[in-house]
């Protein structure tokens, strides 16, 4: 039995992630396991439930991993767990664009059967909080939104209004939480900023939610609707494969690469890989005996003159590169391996030149494989995202990673030269498992080579 909620939004910035975080923090005080998970791409969000839980923040995207994952995900992620907490994205009934409920909230406590507690901002709303949490309940009468949480309630007079005008819906009101300026987190052009680059600060603040939340939520009714939920049956997702080979990869964490998939990092090691972490802000050389570099997404244009500042780390990555072993770079990885990032030098692999613009890509795609590498073939297909605010022209003719289908439109996408992958392509293996293990296995065969 897997106790679980979802905590859903009315909107993006009802207050979800704050809500989320509290909640976890506030549990895990009471001595609880509380595993968190993040429907949608998000890589954001969940490094603050990493640090509200004390456990590796988790995705559940059925866009990416089809919906027959979402429940095996949960049962892996939690099944050491007390509790699993749920944050939505976006509205509770907003999916992956032009495909009805896909990807959405609603679509994830769905196929969860979980309860929802649906936050509302009620800053500038009174009696007619009514009518939006009416018409929450009954969209879609699968969704059971089977509490409310007010945020954002400037008073005990507008807390006693809100009460009183969802009162004769029978829904239980389970939080209200006031404005408090101290909670606020940090945000940047993608979201809020990275709970790694703010350790201390980040921690601070979910202390401070933590507190909110023990005052302001009803935090045994919570845990009594998680505890209703019926059992969620079936087996567990698993990075385990039956073809292992010794490998060790080096991986680049910190403040300016820190976006990586759980699952991802959890097959690599299944696989047989030994992950090799190093930093390109602090670090000069990259760990040594490695068959295969990952270089992950992030936000590298935030720390471009640490970067420049690093010649020694950038020459060792183009060396390595150089040298035929695999290279997988994402996003911010990308960016990092382009001649030049707004004028400042990075790693020169790509003979290409990144930029930040105003304009931002962002969006689920369906993308197939242009140019083969060892860890996947020419042709072969998978779903993947994009987000960013950057510019990179991708290589032409056999250069180019990826063929993008997104609005019945194709593009060509990133660079495979060689053994190097570098696109603003951002992957969940979990369906996907194959790429893990042949990345693992080139590795293998790069280091002994």
């Amino acid at each position: 039995m897997i106790p679980r909620v979802v905590i859903a939004g009315t909107s993006s910035g009802a207050g979800k992630t704050s809500v989320t975080c509290g909640l976890i923090c506030a549990l895990r005080r009471r001595g609880l396991r509380v595993q968190g998970f993040k429907v949608g791409p998000d890589y954001i969000d969940p490094s603050y439930h990493e640090l509200a839980s004390g456990r590796p923040g988790r995705n559940l995207d059925a866009f990416m991993s089809g919906p027959e994952l979402i429940a095996p995900l949960v049962r892996h992620g939690a099944r050491d767990a007390d509790l699993a907490v749920v944050e939505g994205v976006m509205g509770l009934f907003d999916g992956a664009s032009g495909r009805g409920e896909l990807a959405s909230t609603g679509h994830v406590a769905k196929l969860l059967d979980a309860p929802v507690l649906l936050v509302v901002d009620a800053a500038a709303m009174a009696r007619s909080v009514a009518a939006v949490v009416q018409g929450f309940r009954t969209y879609d009468p699968d969704v059971d939104v089977a509490g409310v949480i007010f945020n954002k309630v400037g008073s005990e007079h507008h807390e006693e209004l809100l009460r009183e005008a969802v009162a004769p819906l029978g829904v239980p009101v389970l939080g209200a939480l006031a404005r408090d300026e101290r909670v606020s987190a940090p945000e940047r052009h993608l979201g809020l900023v990275p709970a790694s680059e703010r350790v201390a600060r980040t921690r601070a603040a979910i202390d401070a939610l933590a507190g909110v939340a023990e005052r302001d939520l009803d935090l045994d009714a919570i845990m009594a609707l998680a505890r209703a939920a019926r059992e969620l049956t079936g087996r567990a997702w698993s990075p385990e494969t039956r073809e292992r080979a010794p490998a060790r990869i080096a991986i680049a964490r910190g403040p300016a690469f820190s976006f990586h998939y759980q699952e991802n990092l959890e097959l690599l090691e299944a696989a047989g890989a030994e992950l090799a972490p190093f930093d390109p802000l602090s670090d000069e050389e990259l760990p040594p005996d490695c068959g295969a570099l990952v270089l992950a997404g992030g936000f590298p244009e935030v720390f471009g003159p640490e970067l420049e500042a690093n010649a020694l780390l950038r020459a060792a990555v183009a060396e390595f590169a150089a040298s035929g072993r695999p290279v997988l770079a994402e996003c911010g990885g990308l960016l990092f391996l382009c001649r030049e990032l707004d004028g400042r030098e990075m790693c020169g692999v790509l003979p290409a030149s990144a930029e930040m613009t105003g304009r931002l890509s962002l969006g689920y795609r369906e993308a197939t494989a242009a140019t083969g590498t060892p860890w996947i073939e020419a042709g072969e297909r998978v779903r993947g995202h994009e987000f960013h605010y950057s510019h990179v022209e991708p290589g032409r003719g056999e250069q180019a990673a990826w063929t993008l289908a997104a609005r019945e439109r194709e593009r060509l996408e990133g660079f495979a030269l060689g053994n190097v992958q570098a696109s603003y392509l951002h992957v969940h293996w979990v369906a996907h498992t194959g790429l893990a293990r042949r990345l693992v296995q080139a590795a293998s065969a790069a280091a002994v080579a």
